[in-house]
């Protein structure tokens, strides 16, 4: 795949979203302020100048726009600035988000609308001024890459904030990349040449969590044979990633509280305390705010964490991304295909069909899902050369490329039709098969409940082929390539 130039569209003058362009190359994100005034309720007189591309609205200390009506959830609505406008959204409020009479969950705001939140009455009003938000220069932090505003843009934030030992939350959905977010900080720390570690609060069993992270002596508990160092100890002078922290039990969260803020931690069974000096990371792809607002995370600790907040946009949102991150992906592989095969070299590469069935997909899966698939479509492409045939993506994602999937032609006749859809089926249920058993087709063949004779034939009929040569005999310890 060749190198692209990927430049944001301006969206125009009158947009409350602009890109400043210095050498071609966007250089600033400019945002236009508003003011948000409460014109009626317990709070009247109370406002806001906006300058930043959200606000929540309620009575959580959290909400950058926080009320004392009591008729108003702790977090009731959003104000968002986005390209086309300002989209005001109910978060899910006990007594909705209210305009002209009728409830409201998404709608976009006109200069002096005026909208309701339990007894409160607010203004919205967009002014003519404007804040400049500097874009990082750079592609990548780290081992994140993106081209994209948005990317550069947490790029730019995470500049300011790796030297430091500011406690840092990050924000996203599942395979967006927190963890090397968190490994891009702490390799642009001062704590850089100290250990990284890494507590998955949602693998852990909740009985041995505790142990996990402030260990244990020996005898404290059945099982506990011998002394053993908690992640707080061993992350000494380093970093703790505490990764999936909505998944920690609740009644947990006073014991990380209270070790965040004294940093001391005790060992389950001793009566000492132990001094830790360490930065904490934690991740999440859950909504700790609304947690907060429904009693299952605690609020002191939300803030005690959340010092400097980060949210790594979804695939879906910066896609002009998918190309660099593809090419990424393609160099990697290819330079582990040449040191597999001493002296063999090989190049992958994407066909633009192929990258346009990527870009119109709607990743779900975000990043993570994105590497998967390069990795299947490079093992299924027998000429290293990836297309659409070699990619395969769910079709209830896609927009519109189905990435080789199956297509309905209702003016076909019945028994052709079923035909050219059973095949479709047989193709991809082949391919995902033989891809996560590395071509081994005694395994496959085992997997699917099939005899090995009417695979080989299946694989024959849709033109699919291993490496393994037919005079080898077909071994349960091969683990060959499709």
């Amino acid at each position: 795949m060749g190198d692209r130039d990927v430049i944001p569209q301006d969206v125009g003058n009158d947009s409350p979203t602009q890109i400043k362009y210095v050498d071609g190359k966007a250089a600033s994100l400019s945002l236009i302020k508003s003011r948000l005034v409460v014109v009626d309720g317990p709070d009247r007189g109370k406002e806001m100048v906006v300058d930043r591309a959200s606000v929540k609205i309620g009575t959580f200390k959290g909400c950058e726009f926080q009320l004392s009506d009591k008729t108003v959830s702790r977090t009731h609505c959003e104000i968002k600035t986005v390209e086309d406008g300002f989209i005001l959204r109910d978060d899910g409020s006990t007594n909705g988000t209210m305009m002209d009479g009728y409830k409201v969950r998404e709608i976009y705001l006109k200069p002096g609308t005026i909208f309701h939140v339990g007894k409160t009455a607010l203004r919205f009003q967009p002014l003519s001024e404007r804040i400049e938000i500097p874009l990082s220069k750079e592609n990548r932090f780290g081992n994140v890459l993106g081209v994209s505003v948005k990317m550069r843009e947490v790029f730019g934030v995470l500049e300011k904030i790796a030297p430091t030992d500011l406690t840092v939350l990050i924000e996203g959905e599942t395979g967006t990349g927190k963890e090397v977010v968190a490994r891009a900080i702490h390799q642009y720390s001062t704590r850089k040449n100290k250990a990284f570690i890494v507590v998955d609060c949602g693998a852990i069993p909740r009985n041995l969590i505790e142990s996990e992270l402030f260990g244990h002596e020996k005898g404290s508990f059945t099982g506990a044979s011998e002394q053993r160092k908690g992640a707080f100890e061993l992350a000494s002078n380093g970093t703790i990633f505490l990764d999936e922290l909505g998944e920690l039990p609740i009644d947990l969260q006073p014991k990380l509280l209270r070790a965040l803020e004294n940093r001391e931690i005790r060992r389950i069974g001793s009566p000492s305390p132990i001094h830790i000096d360490l930065r904490v990371i934690a991740a999440t792809n859950r909504n700790l705010m609304e947690m907060v607002t429904n009693n299952t995370f605690r609020e002191d600790l939300f803030f005690r964490l959340a010092v400097a907040k980060i949210r790594i946009p979804a695939l879906r949102e910066r896609k002009e991304d998918v190309p660099s991150l593809v090419e990424t992906f393609l160099t990697n592989l290819s330079a582990d295909a040449a040191a597999d095969i001493e002296g063999t070299p090989r190049a992958f590469t994407v066909t633009e069909r192929g990258v346009q069935a990527l870009m119109a997909y709607h990743w779900p899966g975000n990043v993570r899902e994105l590497r998967n698939v390069i990795e299947r479509a490079v093992f299924l492409s027998e000429t290293g050369i990836v297309d659409v045939s070699d990619i395969m993506l769910d079709p209830r994602q896609a927009q519109g490329s189905q990435g080789g999937s199956a297509s309905y032609d209702l003016d076909m006749p019945f028994k052709d039709a079923k035909t050219k859809i059973v095949e479709s089926f047989e193709r991809a249920y082949l391919r995902n098969l033989l891809t996560r058993n590395k071509g081994n087709i005694s395994r496959s063949a085992r997997e699917a409940e099939i005899e090995r004779k009417y695979l080989k034939d299946l694989m024959k009929k849709h033109g699919l082929r291993t490496p393994q040569s037919e005079d080898e005999p077909d071994t349960s310890d091969s683990s060959s390539g499709v």
